[in-house]
């Protein structure tokens, strides 16, 4: 992903079948990551991102669809004026780091009537988390205005698990590390 750019991915991804965005930390490629999330939407590219891989996604569609030209994450981009994958409120007083993620399973309730389901084959599922970054639910009502669903929730917290696009052949991104 460090050497996708908007001028080459088209190339790069000329005779994929899918596209996985597979879980990370860090800054390191996250542009090419955005590059080649666009790329899989505009043009019906079979998705699947994976915690960082649903982040991206979402950062694209941000960018691209609702106009939030500054999204990002606090991670990579701690100034962003447009946080739509932001630290856990209970995070952003966590100074030493250690042992202090979302980690361990956490249940979802899933959508009736969405690919998550389908795949699932039920609505309630439990997976496996290992993150501190998430959605930003002050951007969700903007997201489902604009297509891109929230189609699992962890039922406690409201913290968005699965994101996914209706009008696309297939594009999940999920919050955690299914089984």
């Amino acid at each position: 992903s460090e050497f996708i750019t908007e001028d080459n991915v088209v190339e790069k991804f000329a005779g994929f079948d899918g596209l996985l965005v597979a879980p990370g930390f860090g800054h390191r490629g996250v542009e090419g990551k955005v590059e080649a999330v666009k790329y899989a939407r505009e043009n019906g590219l079979p998705f699947f991102g994976i915690c960082l891989g649903m982040q991206m996604a979402a950062i694209e569609f941000a960018r691209n669809v609702l106009g939030l030209k500054e999204a990002h994450s606090t991670e990579m981009n701690p100034e962003t004026s447009e946080p739509v994958i932001d630290l856990m409120d209970e995070q952003k007083k966590v100074t030493a780091k250690g042992g202090t993620m979302r980690l361990g399973a956490y249940p979802c309730e899933i959508n009736e009537g969405t690919l998550a389901a389908k795949i699932y084959d039920r609505l309630a599922i439990s997976e496996r988390h290992r993150h501190r970054w998430e959605f930003n639910n002050k951007y969700l009502e903007q997201f489902e205005n604009a297509g891109m669903i929230a189609s699992g929730k962890n039922p406690g917290t409201g913290l968005v698990e699965i994101i996914e696009l209706s009008k696309h052949p297939f594009f999940i991104g999920v919050q955690y590390q299914p089984k």
